[in-house]
């Protein structure tokens, strides 16, 4: 099981340079690369850097995040959606990155599930086309949140299945997971091919509906049943990556190269226990 980290995780103070020297110093084999941290980076930077950086260095690129709100939008926002992705396939291209991470609107009103099923399964084919030829994987993310149109693991997993493309898969995020109720059976029942992206993360233990991103913590220390989603994991044959995403604002304020450090030792700390970590 490799580790990735998340530029998530530092996301306030931090810059995708300075992410990338933290995580290669301590170890991490993969990163998850923001797209607001690479527009910034590009600013005073080319992608030929980038792309020596991950050939000079033992960490690579794993996937970029993400679209942002891919179903239900209207025109104007539809077409930014189309634009950040042929930015991110172009760039892909260059340093050898191809998995992207799409992520379902919130507050979309009262459309039942059939139809938000049919409108992200759509909207999903029309993005998976346009990233095919590129070799660009979408990994689907559901936000354990009541108000997201997609907001449990099954209901992700179903649209996946609807979409039934080789290039479309799904995130699988300890958090988003815990945080609605996601049925452990589903992910039983997966194909560990379909996962795409594995987030690990931990939370303070509030009612069902209540967690926000502000409550996740390091994992092991918080309220989740990691040993249950990583013994499932282990038993469908799950084992390619895992990538440490918090969002606290706690550890944005942390000295940069010791919440990496951190990320790093909690999270093998927690997959050592099932998996072999590279």
């Amino acid at each position: 099981m490799k580790i990735a980290f998340n530029q998530a995780t530092t996301m306030k103070h931090s810059t995708l340079k300075k992410d990338l020297e933290l995580c290669e110093k301590y170890g991490y084999e993969l990163i998850e690369i923001r797209l607001d941290k690479l527009k910034e980076f590009l600013l005073d930077n080319t992608v030929e850097d980038l792309k020596s950086f991950f050939e000079t260095n033992r960490i690579k690129p794993y996937a970029f995040n993400a679209l942002e709100f891919i179903n239900f939008r209207d025109e104007a926002g539809y077409r930014q959606i189309i634009e950040d992705l042929k930015f991110l396939c172009n760039i892909g291209e260059g340093i050898d990155c191809k998995k992207i991470i799409v992520v379902p609107t919130f507050d979309i009103g009262d459309y039942t599930k059939s139809q938000i099923k049919e409108e992200t399964a759509r909207v999903l084919n029309e993005l998976a086309k346009l990233a095919q030829p590129y070799g660009v994987k979408l990994a689907l993310e559901f936000c354990g949140y009541p108000n997201c149109s997609i907001n449990t693991f099954g209901q992700a997993y179903e649209i996946v299945k609807e979409v039934n493309r080789d290039n479309v898969g799904i995130v699988l995020d300890c958090f988003h997971f815990h945080a609605l109720n996601s049925n452990i059976k589903d992910l039983q029942n997966a194909d560990p091919n379909k996962i795409f992206v594995f987030h690990i993360d931990d939370c303070e233990d509030l009612p069902v509906g209540a967690l926000r991103d502000h409550h996740r913590v390091w994992p092991g220390e918080g309220a989740i049943d990691l040993e249950l989603i990583l013994s499932t994991l282990k038993e469908i044959g799950y084992q390619e990556m895992v990538s440490i995403e918090l969002f606290r604002p706690e550890y944005w304020e942390w000295d940069i190269e010791r919440t990496i450090k951190v990320g790093k030792e909690t999270t093998e700390n927690v997959v050592s226990k099932y998996f072999d970590v590279e």
